[in-house]
Protein backbone atom coordinates (compact mmCIF):
# COMPACT_ATOMS: atom_id res chain seq x y z
CA UNK A 1 0.00 0.00 0.00
CA UNK A 2 2.48 2.37 0.95
CA UNK A 3 4.94 1.63 -2.38
CA UNK A 4 1.40 2.43 -4.46
CA UNK A 5 0.96 5.44 -2.62
CA UNK A 6 4.60 6.28 -3.18
CA UNK A 7 4.81 5.45 -6.78
CA UNK A 8 1.69 7.68 -7.16
CA UNK A 9 3.23 11.05 -4.94
CA UNK A 10 6.25 10.10 -7.51
CA UNK A 11 4.49 10.19 -11.16
CA UNK A 12 1.92 13.60 -9.38
CA UNK A 13 5.58 15.39 -8.93
CA UNK A 14 6.69 14.25 -12.25
CA UNK A 15 3.20 15.61 -13.95
CA UNK A 16 3.66 18.81 -11.63
CA UNK A 17 7.10 19.10 -13.15
CA UNK A 18 6.07 18.86 -16.56
CA UNK A 19 3.33 20.92 -16.27
CA UNK A 20 5.55 23.63 -14.61
CA UNK A 21 7.76 23.33 -17.47
CA UNK A 22 4.90 23.64 -20.31
CA UNK A 23 3.58 26.57 -18.46
CA UNK A 24 6.72 28.53 -18.38
CA UNK A 25 8.07 27.81 -21.79
CA UNK A 26 4.58 29.27 -22.71
CA UNK A 27 5.01 32.18 -20.76
CA UNK A 28 9.04 32.66 -22.01
CA UNK A 29 8.20 32.99 -25.16
CA UNK A 30 6.72 36.42 -24.49
CA UNK A 31 8.95 37.15 -22.01
CA UNK A 32 11.71 36.89 -25.01
CA UNK A 33 9.35 38.75 -27.41
CA UNK A 34 9.17 41.69 -25.52
CA UNK A 35 13.09 41.79 -24.42
CA UNK A 36 13.40 41.94 -28.15
CA UNK A 37 11.26 44.53 -28.82
CA UNK A 38 12.91 46.59 -25.83
CA UNK A 39 16.64 45.97 -26.32
CA UNK A 40 16.61 46.05 -30.08
CA UNK A 41 15.85 49.10 -30.70
CA UNK A 42 18.07 50.32 -28.55
CA UNK A 43 21.05 48.25 -30.66
CA UNK A 44 20.00 49.15 -34.15
CA UNK A 45 18.25 52.85 -33.15
CA UNK A 46 14.90 51.75 -34.99
CA UNK A 47 12.05 50.13 -34.91
CA UNK A 48 12.06 46.60 -34.12
CA UNK A 49 8.60 44.67 -34.24
CA UNK A 50 7.83 40.24 -33.25
CA UNK A 51 4.77 38.41 -34.37
CA UNK A 52 5.67 35.78 -31.77
CA UNK A 53 8.30 33.36 -30.25
CA UNK A 54 8.26 30.04 -29.40
CA UNK A 55 10.61 27.94 -27.17
CA UNK A 56 10.86 24.24 -26.79
CA UNK A 57 12.95 24.12 -23.08
CA UNK A 58 12.92 20.40 -23.10
CA UNK A 59 14.17 20.11 -27.01
CA UNK A 60 16.13 23.39 -26.86
CA UNK A 61 14.28 24.27 -30.02
CA UNK A 62 12.58 27.64 -31.08
CA UNK A 63 11.27 29.75 -33.16
CA UNK A 64 10.46 33.59 -34.65
CA UNK A 65 8.04 34.86 -36.65
CA UNK A 66 7.35 38.36 -38.14
CA UNK A 67 10.13 40.13 -37.19
CA UNK A 68 10.08 43.40 -38.94
CA UNK A 69 13.39 45.77 -38.20
CA UNK A 70 12.31 49.67 -39.38
CA UNK A 71 14.21 51.92 -41.02
CA UNK A 72 16.41 55.23 -39.48
CA UNK A 73 14.92 58.31 -39.87
CA UNK A 74 15.07 60.19 -42.51
CA UNK A 75 14.67 57.50 -45.19
CA UNK A 76 10.78 57.10 -46.89
CA UNK A 77 10.34 53.18 -46.68
CA UNK A 78 8.68 51.49 -43.51
CA UNK A 79 11.07 48.37 -43.06
CA UNK A 80 14.95 47.59 -43.38
CA UNK A 81 13.98 44.10 -42.75
CA UNK A 82 11.23 41.75 -42.46
CA UNK A 83 11.59 38.33 -41.61
CA UNK A 84 8.87 35.85 -41.91
CA UNK A 85 9.97 32.81 -40.33
CA UNK A 86 13.02 31.78 -38.39
CA UNK A 87 14.57 28.30 -36.34
CA UNK A 88 16.57 28.24 -33.45
CA UNK A 89 18.06 25.00 -31.57
CA UNK A 90 20.01 25.70 -28.23
CA UNK A 91 21.70 23.52 -26.18
CA UNK A 92 19.43 23.31 -23.42
CA UNK A 93 21.71 22.91 -20.68
CA UNK A 94 24.17 25.95 -21.75
CA UNK A 95 21.53 28.29 -21.62
CA UNK A 96 22.40 27.72 -17.40
CA UNK A 97 25.60 28.17 -18.06
CA UNK A 98 28.03 30.92 -18.69
CA UNK A 99 27.77 30.64 -22.40
CA UNK A 100 24.86 29.70 -24.18
CA UNK A 101 25.25 27.21 -27.28
CA UNK A 102 23.74 28.20 -29.80
CA UNK A 103 23.43 24.86 -32.45
CA UNK A 104 21.83 26.14 -35.43
CA UNK A 105 20.20 29.64 -36.58
CA UNK A 106 17.81 29.57 -39.93
CA UNK A 107 16.60 32.96 -41.36
CA UNK A 108 14.33 32.02 -44.06
CA UNK A 109 13.02 34.31 -46.72
CA UNK A 110 13.93 37.42 -45.33
CA UNK A 111 12.96 40.96 -47.33
CA UNK A 112 15.30 43.74 -47.36
CA UNK A 113 14.53 47.37 -48.76
CA UNK A 114 17.44 48.96 -49.86
CA UNK A 115 17.61 53.06 -49.63
CA UNK A 116 19.87 55.53 -50.68
CA UNK A 117 23.17 55.07 -52.34
CA UNK A 118 25.31 52.03 -52.43
CA UNK A 119 28.59 54.37 -52.81
CA UNK A 120 27.39 56.27 -50.09
CA UNK A 121 24.51 57.33 -47.05
CA UNK A 122 22.40 53.95 -47.02
CA UNK A 123 19.66 52.55 -44.87
CA UNK A 124 21.48 49.21 -43.77
CA UNK A 125 25.13 51.39 -43.35
CA UNK A 126 23.05 53.76 -40.81
CA UNK A 127 21.77 50.82 -39.28
CA UNK A 128 25.11 49.38 -39.32
CA UNK A 129 26.89 52.58 -37.82
CA UNK A 130 23.94 52.48 -34.91
CA UNK A 131 24.86 48.57 -34.26
CA UNK A 132 28.61 49.17 -33.92
CA UNK A 133 27.87 52.50 -31.92
CA UNK A 134 26.09 50.23 -29.15
CA UNK A 135 28.67 47.24 -29.19
CA UNK A 136 32.01 49.44 -29.45
CA UNK A 137 29.99 51.38 -25.71
CA UNK A 138 28.48 48.07 -24.53
CA UNK A 139 31.76 45.72 -24.76
CA UNK A 140 34.54 48.10 -24.03
CA UNK A 141 36.37 47.37 -21.36
CA UNK A 142 36.14 50.04 -18.33
CA UNK A 143 39.85 51.60 -17.67
CA UNK A 144 42.05 50.66 -14.89
CA UNK A 145 44.46 52.09 -13.00
CA UNK A 146 45.64 48.53 -11.42
CA UNK A 147 43.99 45.13 -12.67
CA UNK A 148 43.43 44.66 -8.79
CA UNK A 149 40.60 47.17 -8.82
CA UNK A 150 37.65 45.79 -7.85
CA UNK A 151 34.50 46.46 -10.08
CA UNK A 152 32.17 49.89 -8.77
CA UNK A 153 29.59 49.50 -7.09
CA UNK A 154 26.38 48.75 -9.45
CA UNK A 155 28.61 48.45 -12.29
CA UNK A 156 26.83 46.38 -14.90
CA UNK A 157 27.53 42.81 -15.57
CA UNK A 158 29.60 41.54 -18.93
CA UNK A 159 27.26 40.45 -21.32
CA UNK A 160 26.28 37.27 -21.78
CA UNK A 161 28.53 35.12 -23.97
CA UNK A 162 27.28 33.53 -26.83
CA UNK A 163 28.46 30.17 -29.05
CA UNK A 164 26.59 30.27 -32.89
CA UNK A 165 27.92 26.85 -34.38
CA UNK A 166 25.63 27.63 -37.89
CA UNK A 167 23.68 30.75 -39.06
CA UNK A 168 22.13 30.32 -42.26
CA UNK A 169 20.07 33.03 -44.46
CA UNK A 170 18.34 31.59 -47.26
CA UNK A 171 16.19 32.66 -49.90
CA UNK A 172 16.81 36.57 -49.20
CA UNK A 173 15.38 39.16 -51.55
CA UNK A 174 16.46 42.90 -51.85
CA UNK A 175 13.96 45.43 -52.91
CA UNK A 176 15.63 48.62 -54.90
CA UNK A 177 13.90 50.88 -57.22
CA UNK A 178 10.89 48.69 -57.94
CA UNK A 179 13.02 45.60 -59.05
CA UNK A 180 12.99 42.37 -56.80
CA UNK A 181 16.73 41.13 -56.56
CA UNK A 182 17.73 37.45 -55.08
CA UNK A 183 20.50 36.97 -52.59
CA UNK A 184 22.87 34.00 -52.79
CA UNK A 185 22.72 32.54 -49.22
CA UNK A 186 24.76 33.56 -46.58
CA UNK A 187 26.00 31.07 -44.34
CA UNK A 188 28.45 31.67 -41.46
CA UNK A 189 29.45 28.92 -38.87
CA UNK A 190 31.55 28.85 -35.67
CA UNK A 191 31.12 31.79 -34.34
CA UNK A 192 32.27 32.36 -30.84
CA UNK A 193 33.46 28.85 -30.47
CA UNK A 194 36.60 30.12 -28.31
CA UNK A 195 36.55 30.32 -24.41
CA UNK A 196 35.63 34.01 -24.75
CA UNK A 197 32.58 33.63 -26.78
CA UNK A 198 30.35 36.02 -29.07
CA UNK A 199 28.38 39.20 -27.40
CA UNK A 200 25.35 39.71 -28.63
CA UNK A 201 26.23 43.03 -30.16
CA UNK A 202 29.02 41.19 -31.91
CA UNK A 203 27.16 38.69 -33.46
CA UNK A 204 24.32 41.17 -34.69
CA UNK A 205 27.28 43.21 -36.40
CA UNK A 206 28.63 40.20 -37.90
CA UNK A 207 25.42 38.75 -39.53
CA UNK A 208 24.18 42.67 -40.11
CA UNK A 209 27.48 43.48 -41.62
CA UNK A 210 27.56 39.77 -44.26
CA UNK A 211 23.50 40.98 -45.45
CA UNK A 212 24.69 44.66 -45.97
CA UNK A 213 27.56 43.71 -48.20
CA UNK A 214 25.44 40.83 -50.48
CA UNK A 215 22.85 43.68 -50.71
CA UNK A 216 25.09 46.33 -51.59
CA UNK A 217 26.80 43.74 -54.60
CA UNK A 218 23.50 42.81 -55.38
CA UNK A 219 22.27 46.69 -55.98
CA UNK A 220 25.37 47.49 -57.84
CA UNK A 221 25.51 44.84 -60.40
CA UNK A 222 21.55 45.41 -61.27
CA UNK A 223 22.85 49.15 -61.81
CA UNK A 224 25.75 48.12 -63.92
CA UNK A 225 23.27 45.62 -65.74
CA UNK A 226 20.81 48.46 -66.31
CA UNK A 227 23.47 50.92 -67.46
CA UNK A 228 24.78 48.03 -69.84
CA UNK A 229 20.99 47.39 -71.21
CA UNK A 230 21.24 51.44 -71.80
CA UNK A 231 24.20 51.55 -73.52
CA UNK A 232 23.20 48.36 -75.92
CA UNK A 233 19.84 49.73 -76.46
CA UNK A 234 21.33 53.33 -77.48
CA UNK A 235 24.08 51.36 -79.93
CA UNK A 236 20.74 49.56 -81.34
CA UNK A 237 19.29 52.60 -81.99
CA UNK A 238 22.02 54.27 -83.28
CA UNK A 239 22.63 51.88 -85.61
CA UNK A 240 18.97 52.28 -86.78
CA UNK A 241 19.18 55.77 -87.07
CA UNK A 242 22.72 55.90 -89.36
CA UNK A 243 21.04 53.29 -91.58
CA UNK A 244 17.63 55.16 -91.90
CA UNK A 245 19.67 58.54 -92.86
CA UNK A 246 22.13 56.80 -95.03
CA UNK A 247 19.11 56.02 -97.77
Amino acid sequence: MKKKIIIGIGLGLIVVILLVVVIFGFFLGDVIKAGMETIGPKVTQTTLTVGSVQVGILTGSGGVTDLVLGNPEGYKTPNAISVGKAAVSVAPFSVLSDKIVIKSVEVRSPEITFEGNPFGANNLKKIMDNVNAFAGGTNAAPASSSTNTTAPAGAKKPAKKLEVDDFLISGAKVHFNGATLPLPDIHLTALGTGPDGITAGDLTKKVLSEVTTATIKAVVGSVGDAGKAIGNEAGSLGKKLGSLFGK
